[in-house]
């Protein structure tokens, strides 16, 4: 069986020569639902960026059965959603339904598998019938579901989210924990949002000066006050 996520060895350094990412390696298995936590200026983000091979850096990336290579990027992008944290930066058409329909038709569908996969994505972010709604006239929470969906409607067999919670109300957050719970994915969430973290994430991977600290239990890790402390983070 292959791992959904399978990192080893992974180095990354900023053109300035500050190391971002030393020796990171860890595994995800399909179905699994992971959190990334760590301080700001851990690395997380340009962790998350290796995943589909935005930015690369020394070691190994094998992700759903492909070693990333230039040659494999198409079908690990295909494999890999990336819900980035500012919804605006996913959105950039003017009607819900263009936005969703994008990654569809770009992948070469017909028009009514278009259809039918912005039907279905949307369906399941709770957005059914929202098709002609204007994306910048979203709240922040429903733009959040329209940027989940838009990558649902690839079919990934991973989800990869950066702050998915941040800036949202109780209500959004409530509901789009509901909605990633509710979602089969393979999940590598990276948030401050350690109540989230604790309720959806049953493992978590700490992250502080590019370095995996400890790589566990969530539960086990929560409790540990002294490590979370020691790494920027505050406990429940």
């Amino acid at each position: 069986m292959h791992h959904s996520i399978d990192v080893r060895h992974l180095f990354f350094s900023y053109p300035d020569g500050h190391p971002a990412l030393e020796d990171v390696t860890f595994r995800v298995a399909p179905g699994e639902k992971v959190a990334l936590v760590g301080p700001n200026g851990a690395g997380k983000s340009t962790l998350l960026l290796h995943l589909n091979g935005i930015l690369t850096g020394p070691g190994e990336l094998i992700i759903c059965g492909h070693t990333l290579s230039p040659a494999t990027l198409g079908p690990i992008r295909a494999a890999v959603g990336m819900v980035f944290q500012d919804p605006d930066d996913q959105l950039f058409s003017p009607t819900v339904l263009e936005d969703v329909a994008f990654g569809p038709i770009y992948m070469g569908l017909s028009e009514s598998q278009v259809r039918e996969r912005v039907r279905t994505a949307l369906a399941s972010v709770g957005m059914s019938g929202q098709e002609s709604r204007v994306s910048h006239h979203l709240s922040n929470g429903e733009k959040k579901r329209v940027a989940i969906a838009s990558v649902l409607a690839m079919e990934p067999e991973v989800l990869v989210l950066d702050e998915p919670t941040a800036g949202l109300d109780p209500r959004g957050r409530r509901n789009l924990i509901n909605l990633l719970r509710a979602l089969p994915q393979t999940m590598l969430v990276s948030s401050h949002d350690l109540q989230m973290v604790a309720e959806l994430l049953p493992r978590t991977i700490l992250l502080d000066r590019g370095r995996v600290i400890s790589d566990g239990s969530t539960a086990a890790l929560l409790a540990d006050p002294h490590l979370l402390e020691a790494h920027g983070l505050e406990a429940l």
